[in-house]
C-alpha cells in the first residue's frame, strides 16, 4: 500500500505574514506574525536556541542593538530573556510597525525602533557603546562588512563586545576586523552562522 504524498507546506511569502514564536524568557512560547518582505530570512527557531544557549551569561542587563532587525526574532528574544535596552533598525515601515505593536501587546518600554539605513545610522549618528549586536542583513548586498567595520571604526561596541552575524559565505572568509575572535560558528543549509567576541585592541 503507498503512501498518501505529504500536502506541501504552505510558503510564508505568498500568505504575506510569517510567525515568529519568543524560545525562553518572560516571554516564552508568545506567539507574533510578522510582515514577509524580499529578502526576508527570520533565524531559525534552532538556531535562535543555540545562539541564545552560547549567549546566556551575557544577555541579562546587555544593552543590545539589532541593526537589520526584520521580522524582530533576534530583538525580542533578548528583551524577553532580560537585555537592559535593546534598539531594532529595519528600513522597512511594515516591519517597524509590526515590532512598535509587539513591544505594545508585551507592554515592553525598554526596547527601542527606528526606520532607518543601518550604515547611514552607523555613519552619522553619535555612537554610545553596544554590549551585544545582532547583525543579519539581506544578502547580496554587500552590507555585512560595512557594517561590522562601521561598528568598530565609529565607537559602537564595548571593550569585549558580542556580535551575531549571519552570512552566505564561512565566518573565517569574511575579512573581520582584525580584534574580532571567532567564538562559536554553525551552518545552517546555506547561510553561516557566527558569534564573534570584540577584544578591546
Amino acid at each position: 500500500m503507498s503512501k498518501r504524498p505529504k500536502a506541501p507546506k504552505a510558503n510564508p511569502a505568498h500568505s504575506g505574514d510569517g510567525q515568529l514564536r519568543i524560545i525562553g524568557g518572560q516571554w516564552r512560547s508568545r506567539q507574533f506574525n510578522f510582515p514577509m518582505a524580499a529578502g526576508l530570512r527570520p533565524t531559525p527557531n534552532r538556531v535562535r536556541e543555540t545562539l541564545f544557549n552560547w549567549l546566556a551569561p551575557y544577555v541579562e542587563g546587555a544593552k543590545v542593538l539589532d541593526l537589520f532587525a526584520g521580522s524582530g526574532a533576534l530583538f525580542l528574544e533578548a528583551l524577553s530573556r532580560g537585555a537592559g535596552s535593546a534598539l531594532a533598525l529595519d528600513l522597512n515601515p511594515a516591519a517597524i510597525a509590526s515590532l512598535r505593536g509587539h513591544l505594545q501587546t508585551l507592554n515592553c518600554d525598554n526596547g527601542q525602533l527606528q526606520q532607518i539605513d543601518a550604515l547611514l545610522f552607523l555613519q552619522n549618528q553619535p555612537a554610545t557603546p553596544f554590549d551585544l549586536v545582532f547583525l543579519d542583513p539581506p544578502f547580496s548586498q554587500d552590507l555585512l562588512l560595512p557594517a561590522c567595520n562601521l561598528l568598530e571604526q565609529n565607537g559602537w561596541l564595548a571593550a569585549d563586545a558580542w556580535v551575531y552575524t549571519e552570512s552566505e559565505n564561512a565566518p573565517s572568509s569574511l575579512g573581520m576586523p582584525g580584534n574580532w575572535r571567532l567564538h562559536r560558528e554553525q551552518k545552517a543549509g546555506q547561510v553561516y552562522y557566527a558569534l564573534w567576541q570584540r577584544t578591546a585592541g
